[in-house]
Parts: C-alpha cells; structure tokens; sequence
C-alpha cells in the first residue's frame, strides 16, 4: 500500500471492506486512526458500532465524527481508515446539507486524502447494483452516494471493489480508454 493518495474501498454490505481496511491497517505497523462517522441512533446502530469497536486493537485511535469529515481527516495521524462514506452520506442527508455543502466537504475531504503522507483507506459501499428504490429518497440517496463514490475513486490511488470476500482491482475509464487505444 502506497503512503501518497488513498485507497478506496467499495463493496456490498457484508462483502469485508473494514475487515480488509482493518488488515491492511494492521499490516503497516503503525499508528492508526479511525474516523468513524456512524451515529448510534438505534439499538441496531448501537450494536454494530460496538461490534467494529470491539473487533479493532485497543491501542488505536477512533475519531468520531458524523458530518465534518474533512477537519477531522486533517487532524488524524498515522494510518487512517475513514469508515465509512456510506453512513456519512446518509448523516448529511438526514442534517439536510444541501448539494454545495455536500460537494464542498467531498472536495475537501478528497484534498485532505490526497496530501496525507500516510497511508489512508476509506470504505464506501456501492449501493447502485441492488434493487431499483421504490422511493424518492432512496434514489437520491443512491445516486448521491454513486456521485460521490465516482468522485473519491477518480482521486484515489487505488480503487478496490470487494464481492463475497474477493477483491477486484478496479482500473480508471482513462486506462481502460488508453489501453484500447493502444
């Protein structure tokens, strides 16, 4: 894993994003960080925070936060995990961010990603390939989150796609445009 840029790492649920994200984290020997932006609204919420804390070392740092995601990438050291993209897009919705703030913090998240100097994963789930939402919101939701996840993977250094576990290498439309090309 690079130390310059960051990795994104898209998948369904269950499919292993913070499991690999918490693996790689733990392979690099270092500090790390945890920006969580999950909001314990439920019971169900409740129990899946304390199931991601309660699978990570001790020793790592978690910084939580729900909607300023940017401030809080820059204030982060060592290996960062931004888990995840999914919950922060459903957060900013909920908060009734309208689209320029919503642009204006990706934009800022992404320059605070691109600059670290060390490594960063950020999970996002990709939520495009399941059933056609039978409400308004829920087609928002789906192609705010597709808007933004195009975004991160366009500045990422590296793009993975998890299905079942299995990872897939995903390669820009400029690659795949170029080597057709040549």
């Amino acid at each position: 894993m690079s130390n310059s840029g960051y990795t994104l790492i898209l998948g369904g649920a269950r499919s292993g994003k913070s499991a690999l994200a918490e693996r790689l984290a733990i392979r690099g020997e270092c500090d790390v960080t945890v920006l969580a932006t999950a909001v314990a609204f439920d019971a169900d919420m409740r129990s899946r925070i304390e199931h991601h804390r309660a699978g990570r070392p001790v020793t790592w740092t978690t910084i939580e936060e729900p909607l300023h995601v940017a401030r809080a990438a820059r204030s982060a050291s060592g290996f960062m995990i931004v888990d995840c993209m999914t919950v922060w897009t459903a957060n900013v919705l909920h908060e009734r961010w309208n689209e320029a703030q919503i642009n204006g913090e990706v934009e800022a998240l992404i320059d605070a990603l691109i600059f670290r100097f060390q490594p960063t994963v950020v999970v996002s789930n990709e939520v495009g390939l399941g059933v056609h939402p039978e409400t308004e919101l829920g087609r928002s939701y789906r192609d705010l989150l597709g808007r933004i996840n195009s975004r991160l993977a366009a500045a990422a250094h590296e793009s993975l796609f998890l299905v079942a576990g299995r990872v897939m290498r995903l390669e820009s439309v400029e690659s795949v445009l170029r080597n057709e090309l040549a």
